[in-house]
């Protein structure tokens, strides 16, 4: 027989080996070349050059192949392609094991299913179970997003993809890094958990969490454990303004829309700060368009949201912060307002304000005036030179007091005014005695180093 003829094998060996393996197809092997050898007492072909692997709809070429007749399987080498209908894969060397139907290989390989292409340093195909299990330096590719991990399970009729390990998917849009995620390609849905972060390329926030959903259709994203949101300010501020250059909101349960515009809402003991500003809430609804941040109670009977600014503190039903070009704008407090400001050098000694709202005007974020709205009582002490000298205690109907290089200038009353001195004498280790109905002097401001502890 001429060897430029090309060799047909058909395997069906008639031993009991093959006998006990009835229900399993044996492969088809065609190629230019044969050698036999028999190894360990096993029947052994080498087939070379134009060699071509047949079983079911699995097909397969290659530059050579070794073929194990009792375990019917076989080594692959040299620009290997295995087809099945539309899935194709791509590699130096590998290996099928035609009783599993299964096809494998640790050199470098590459799955292209016409939907998604699928490559990593190791990978195997199991057939029967449309499902690829790819290792090391594993990278998917579809036409919105491309998908980074150390391991890979791709079920391929399925569209499902779960990701273990350095996981980094990618869009247009958002960037989201976890150690385990699963991604559906049809509905471009992907669930992550542990050490999740999502980053938006459009506005420099990130999320940081312990689980997300992420719905791209419905741009709509959920992180319920451990949320955490940053987001930074790269832009320039001169060095005589109060910089607010980072964002940071941690709470239970954090919620992202991106439909019509950017809104973020946290809820379950929510945590702020930005710049000098800090709040505890339970409920925080952030506008990032229009650079405005609410907080507010849930229920009549729950707890006030609290925010400090400098050296004031704020509370009411709810909060509403107005940020202009990173600066604070305004700030308005709304429902059974109450705001004190503790003097630096004379700590128990705090300016008060109860009304039913205030509204506070800032310009390159220092307090200019406060207009407190509705049932105003007040008390402010009062300094001669940096040194104590009594307190003023006021009732009207509304207050205007006007700031300046952030102490109290002038006190306007309107409406039902009355105003009362008390001088120092009275005033000296009795401040306790002067305090308004809603005094509370809250110690649990948040700080940052505790806020970034999960992420560190």
């Amino acid at each position: 027989m001429l060897f430029a003829k090309k060799i047909i094998l058909y395997l069906f060996i008639f031993s009991p080996i093959i006998f006990a393996q009835e229900k399993t197809e044996m492969i088809r092997v065609v190629g230019d070349s044969l050698i036999g050898k028999v190894i360990d007492g096993e029947s052994v072909r080498e087939i070379y050059s134009n060699v071509v692997l047949t079983q079911g709809n699995v097909v397969i070429t290659c530059d050579k192949a070794v073929q194990y007749l009792a375990q019917n399987n076989a080594i692959l080498k040299g620009n290997v392609i295995v087809r099945q209908d539309s899935l194709t894969i791509i590699t130096d060397e590998g290996f099928y094991f035609g009783n599993e139907r299964r096809t494998k290989s640790t050199t470098g390989i590459l799955l292209d299913d016409r939907k998604v292409i699928l490559q990593a340093d190791s990978g195997e195909y199991f057939f029967d179970e449309d499902r690829a299990f790819f290792q090391t330096n594993v990278t998917l590719f579809d036409s919105v997003m491309t998908l980074f991990a150390d391991e890979l399970t791709y079920f391929q009729k399925e569209d499902r993809a779960v990701a273990i390990g350095n996981v980094k998917i990618v869009d247009a849009s958002n960037e989201i890094m976890a150690d385990k995620l699963q991604h559906f390609r049809k509905s471009k849905i992907s669930f992550a958990d542990i050490n999740v972060r999502i980053r938006s390329l459009e506005n420099n926030t990130t999320i940081y969490g312990d689980h997300l959903e992420d719905y791209p259709e419905r741009k709509y994203t959920l992180i319920n454990k451990n949320p955490i949101l940053i987001q930074i300010d790269t832009s320039y501020v001169s060095e005589t303004e109060f910089k607010i250059d980072t964002l940071i909101i941690k709470a239970g349960i954090m919620e992202a829309f991106r439909d019509t515009s950017n809104i973020f809402n946290a809820v379950d003991s929510v945590r702020i700060i930005k710049g000098g500003f800090a709040s505890v809430n339970d409920f925080t609804l952030y506008l990032q368009d229009s650079e405005t941040i609410i907080t507010r109670k849930l229920s009549e009977d729950a707890g006030q949201p609290i925010l400090w600014y400098e050296n004031s503190q704020l509370t009411g039903d709810s909060i509403t912060i107005y940020i202009e070009e990173k600066n604070i704008k305004q700030l308005d407090v709304m429902g059974k307002a109450f705001m004190l400001s503790q003097n630096s050098k004379y700590k128990d000694r705090f300016d008060q304000t109860s009304s039913k709202n205030v509204r506070l005007f800032f310009a390159n974020n220092n307090l200019l005036k406060a207009e407190f709205e509705e049932n105003v009582l007040s008390i402010y002490y009062l300094y001669e030179e940096e040194e104590a000298n009594g307190l003023t205690k006021s009732s009207a109907k509304n207050v205007t007091i006007i700031f300046e290089d952030n102490g109290v200038t002038e006190v306007r009353l309107y409406g039902s005014a009355l105003s009362e001195y008390h001088p120092e004498k009275q005033v000296a280790g009795n401040e306790r005695a002067f305090t308004l109905p809603k005094f509370i002097y809250y110690q649990n401001r948040p700080n940052k180093s505790d806020l970034l502890k999960t992420i560190q």
